[in-house]
């Protein structure tokens, strides 16, 4: 009951980002061609590559301050997604690529990590119909980490990630349906879902759901994934990705929920304040709770202001995100 509790929420938070629909602007041209058509650019392009990457600093530092504080604090965050989409008559293939990593220091608390991702989705489809709507498609999809992790209780940390501990990595075989290039459905009933964990301390504490002593874990499942940008204003942008996996061999009312949303609000031609706030819930991440034993919803905000540069290949038609 928790689960489909939990799973309720999230579906809801996720349709009320979707509530409107706003036209997206249209796609930026090349060099040589100031402008193209809606034809144009839904039927004759192959390639199309971009993305963008986003710094944020953020500096405070006190002396002789009553109402109390950290006398020097620094936070520093960065993010890079870069993307590559190919159509050719009935065929589709999408590729996507998100790095995040953040760091905060403060004169109290010491320095630690406070975001750290790596997330590779591709998705090869074939147009079923003539509408050009719903595709038969195969989906890759890898995330991990860059660095160790901790968690944190009275300022003690516990180790509690590394690099490919853990390492999801999906292979799924389904249907997309994709009725504007703002829009992905992607829904499978056959998907691989491997969890890795190389870290040998992890490993023999059973961590994300390996048996002791073991590094990897095979998952059989159902799959969906949904995946949304828009121009919300015309100095506004959103992006938001859900994933859904239950597995058949093991609990398979426990849902595995992976939500990440990103909001962009554009200062000038290279400055930004960006918004994310992002929601995991593995029923097989049993590392909260007073005996650090218990699944619990992992919930991530961050906020910062600062560099954003978008990534453009001038001999492409290229999204703007």
């Amino acid at each position: 009951m928790k689960n489909i509790v939990l799973f309720t929420v999230l579906i809801s938070l996720f349709n009320f980002s979707f509530g409107q629909e706003i036209p997206i602007k249209p796609l930026i041209t090349e060099t040589t061609n100031k402008s193209i058509n809606k034809e144009a650019d839904t039927s004759k392009w192959n390639w199309k590559r971009g993305g963008l990457v986003n710094f944020s600093l953020a500096q405070g530092s006190l002396s002789n301050w009553a109402a109390g504080g950290d006398n020097f604090s620094l936070a520093v965050s960065s993010y890079l997604n870069y993307f590559v989409f190919y159509q050719k008559k009935r065929y589709n293939w999408d590729n996507n690529i998100d790095i995040n990593l953040g760091f905060v220091q403060t004169s109290s608390l010491g320095g630690r990590k406070n975001d750290d991702r790596f997330d590779l989705l591709s998705k090869y489809g074939y147009k079923m119909d003539t509408t050009g709507k719903w595709f038969l498609s195969s989906l890759f999809n890898f995330r991990s980490q860059f660095f160790d992790g901790y968690t944190y209780n009275n300022n003690v940390g516990t180790f509690s990630s590394s690099v490919l501990s853990p390492a999801y990595t999906l292979l799924s075989l389904g249907f997309d349906y994709k009725p504007n290039n703002k829009l992905s459905v992607f829904l499978s009933p056959a998907t691989s879902r491997l969890i890795i964990v190389s870290n040998d301390i992890l490993s023999r504490q059973a961590a994300y759901g390996v048996d002791s002593g073991k590094h990897a874990k095979q998952e059989l499942g159902a799959f969906a994934t949904v995946s949304y940008r828009n121009a919300l204003d015309k100095n506004i942008t959103y992006k938001g990705r859900l994933d859904l996996f239950s597995n058949y061999l093991d609990h398979p009312q426990n849902i595995n929920v992976y939500m990440v949303n990103q909001f962009s609000f554009k200062i000038n031609k290279y400055f930004s304040a960006t918004y994310s706030l992002d929601f995991i819930y593995d029923d097989n991440v049993r590392i909260f709770g007073p005996n650090k034993n218990s699944p619990a919803l992992q919930t991530k905000s961050l906020l910062g202001i600062g560099f954003l540069k978008r990534l453009e290949t001038k001999k492409a038609l290229l999204h703007k995100l």
